[in-house]
C-alpha cells in the first residue's frame, strides 16, 4: 500500500470498529462483514465486490499487530494533514519523515508500496466453510484478487482407470457436468488417488479474469496379476516344487507385452524375487522393473502312485528342517 493511503484510509472506520478493539472481537467483525459482501453471495454486484476488496485491505492491516502499530502510529502523526514526497527543492517530505518505518532507507522512496501479508489464521481459515468450500475465499474459489478480475472457480471431480492406463499413460475422453466433453491426458505412472490439474478447465470468470481449473482425482482398478510396489510391478509367479529344486526356465507375464523367460535356479525357495529389469512402470521419475515373486505350489490332488513316489522321496530326503534356524532366533 502506498504510504499516503494510509492517511487517506480510514481502516477502523471501514470495519465499523474503535481503534481499541481487540482482534478476538476484529475477527468477528470482520467475519460478518465479509458474510455480507463476499463475492459469492452477490454474484454481478460490482459494489458489494469493492466493498468486500475494501474491508479485506482494512482487515489485512489491522489483523497484524505490527502492520497495525505502524498504521496508528502513522495515522496520529499525520493529524489528518496530506503529505507529499520530498524533492525538487522541498525538503521535509512524508517518506523522509517515515522512510525508516518499513525497512526501507530515508529518502529516496518516492512511488514505493508494501505488499499485503495474509492475516493470522488465514482468510481460509476465517472464511473457510462460510460458503460451503475449503480453500480460498467461498465454494472451490481459487483466490480473489485486491486490484484485478476474479479468477474462475476451481471445480473438482473423480475418475476411475485401468490399471494398464495408469502404468502406461493414455489420452482419455471425460465428460463435464453440463455435458461439455473434455481430453485429459493420463501421465505414465499416475498412481491411485493421485490429483490431476487441468489448468483453464474450471468455471469461467464473471468478470473476464483466468477460467479457475479442474482437480481431476484419479481411482486406480486393482489388477488381477500386477500390483503397484513404487515404480515397480510386483507378480506372484508359482513354480512347482521339482521346478524350485531341480531349477528350471519359465515364462512370466508382463503388463501390455509377451511373456518372457526367467531362469529358476536350483534350490530356489518360496518368496524369492527375480528381477526383470525395466519392464515395470515408466514415468518421468525413471523406470521401474518387474519382480517377480516366486510361490512354491504345493499340489492338493495326488495319486497312489504320486504318493507312493513322495513317500519314497522322504524317506531318502535331507534329513534338514527348515525351522531350525526360526526357532533358534525366536529364543534369542
Amino acid at each position: 500500500m502506498a504510504s499516503q493511503d494510509w492517511f487517506d484510509k480510514d481502516f477502523y472506520k471501514v470495519l465499523g470498529v474503535s481503534k481499541d478493539i481487540t482482534q478476538a472481537d476484529l475477527k468477528k467483525a470482520y467475519r460478518k462483514l465479509a458474510r455480507q459482501f463476499h463475492p459469492d453471495s452477490n454474484q454481478g454486484d460490482a459494489k458489494a465486490e469493492a466493498r468486500f476488496k475494501e474491508i479485506s485491505e482494512a482487515y489485512s492491516v489491522l489483523s497484524d499487530e505490527e502492520q497495525r502499530k505502524e498504521y496508528d502510529q502513522i495515522r496520529a502523526m499525520g493529524s489528518g494533514a496530506r503529505f507529499t514526497a520530498g524533492g525538487g527543492g522541498q525538503g521535509g517530505g512524508f517518506e523522509d519523515v517515515f522512510g525508516g518505518m518499513f525497512g526501507q532507507g530515508g529518502g529516496g522512496a518516492r512511488g514505493q508500496s508494501y505488499s499485503y501479508q495474509q492475516a493470522p489464521g488465514g482468510f481460509d481459515d476465517i472464511l473457510g466453510g462460510m460458503f460451503g468450500g475449503g480453500g480460498g475465499f467461498g465454494s472451490q474459489r481459487a483466490g480473489f484478487g485486491f486490484g484485478g478480475p476474479t479468477r474462475g472457480r476451481d471445480v473438482t471431480a473423480r475418475t476411475t482407470i485401468d490399471f494398464i492406463t495408469a502404468v502406461k499413460g493414455d489420452t482419455i475422453k471425460l465428460q463435464t457436468a453440463d455435458g461439455k466433453p473434455i481430453t485429459v491426458k493420463i501421465p505414465a505412472g499416475v498412481a491411485d488417488q493421485q490429483k490431476i490439474k487441468l489448468r483453464g478447465k474450471g468455471e469461467p470468470s464473471p468478470d473476464g479474469g483466468e477460467p479457475g481449473d479442474i482437480v481431476l482425482t484419479v481411482s486406480v482398478r486393482k489388477h488381477p496379476v500386477f500390483e503397484r510396489d513404487g515404480l515397480n510391478l510386483r507378480v506372484n509367479v508359482p513354480v512347482t516344487f521339482v521346478e524350485a529344486t531341480l531349477g528350471a526356465t519359465i515364462e512370466v507375464p508382463t503388463l501390455g507385452g509377451p511373456p518372457v523367460k526367467l531362469k529358476v535356479a536350483a534350490g530356489t525357495p518360496s518368496g524369492r524375487v527375480l528381477r526383470v529389469k525395466g519392464r515395470g512402470v515408466e514415468s518421468s521419475k525413471g523406470k521401474g522393473d518387474l519382480l517377480a515373486v516366486v510361490q512354491v505350489a504345493v499340489p492338493s490332488h495326488l495319486t497312489a502312485e504320486q504318493r507312493e513316489a513322495l513317500e519314497h522321496f522322504h524317506q531318502v530326503e535331507p534329513q534338514e528342517n527348515p525351522r531350525t534356524e526360526l526357532l533358534a532366533k525366536a529364543r534369542e
